[in-house]
């Protein structure tokens, strides 16, 4: 009896591959889940580089976007065993005056148009703090026995103005070199040290850098100076 099969008909080869065991059918899908995971922390970093490397950028590559423009006084000065007077004759020490930011003018009594301008800028200053602006003191150290110009009084209502020995004040606060004490303004912290020195001649030019530094120094503060004295 012949087969009607074709004699080149073999039988189908088959490869049998060796079927998951219950430990890998247990592990893949963790396994799974877990490339899942880096793979979509990958794609969230690469989306922020570009914010990353703007942050870097700035804060590390480009320190100098972030230089004060007032000059950092080093070591820093503690406001000196000095006792003035305040315009209605009372004693004061200077080291009274600590537990506040403190904004100094000095100039003598007559104040010319420097120390007019000063004057007007420290108040310009310490308002344009907005909700800061009780944590910053004027002070106007007045460095001679003149009389101030009655014009004046008004404007220093809500500031402090002491007469303080000249030759005391020179052994505290150093200008630049080649200028003079009115010169500057001077800034002293909470601790009653004085730490920063602004460049002569405030105008609308240069304001701006001042109050940016102040701002600065109201944020960094924040944490644990407060309002007023204690």
């Amino acid at each position: 009896m012949h087969s009607d099969r074709p004699q080149d008909d073999q039988p189908l080869g088959l490869t049998v591959h060796s079927l998951p065991t219950p430990d890998q059918l247990a592990v893949d899908p963790q396994t799974r889940t877990r490339v899942g995971r880096w793979k979509m922390v990958l794609v969230l970093l690469i989306c922020a580089s570009p914010v990353v490397a703007s942050y870097f950028s700035y804060y590390v590559l480009r320190p100098e976007g972030r230089r004060n423009y007032g000059a950092l006084i080093d070591p820093q000065r503690p406001l000196p065993d000095l006792v003035g007077s305040t315009l209605d004759g009372r004693s004061v020490n200077l080291r009274t005056l600590k537990d506040q930011w403190l904004l100094i003018n000095v100039a003598g009594g007559a104040c010319d148009a420097a120390c007019a301008n000063h004057l007007y800028f420290q108040r310009q200053f310490r308002e344009g703090l907005g909700k800061n602006k009780d944590r910053l003191e004027r002070v106007w150290l007045v460095d001679d026995a003149a009389p101030l110009p009655e014009a004046l009084l008004p404007a220093l209502r809500d500031a402090t103005v002491i007469r303080v020995p000249r030759e005391a004040l020179a052994q505290w606060l150093q200008p630049q070199a080649g200028q003079s004490l009115e010169s500057h303004l001077y800034v002293v912290d909470p601790m009653g040290n004085w730490m920063m020195r602004f460049a002569p001649g405030v105008d609308l030019a240069t304001a701006p850098k001042i109050k940016k530094d102040l701002e600065h120094l109201m944020r960094g503060s924040e944490g644990w100076d407060q309002a007023g004295r204690p």
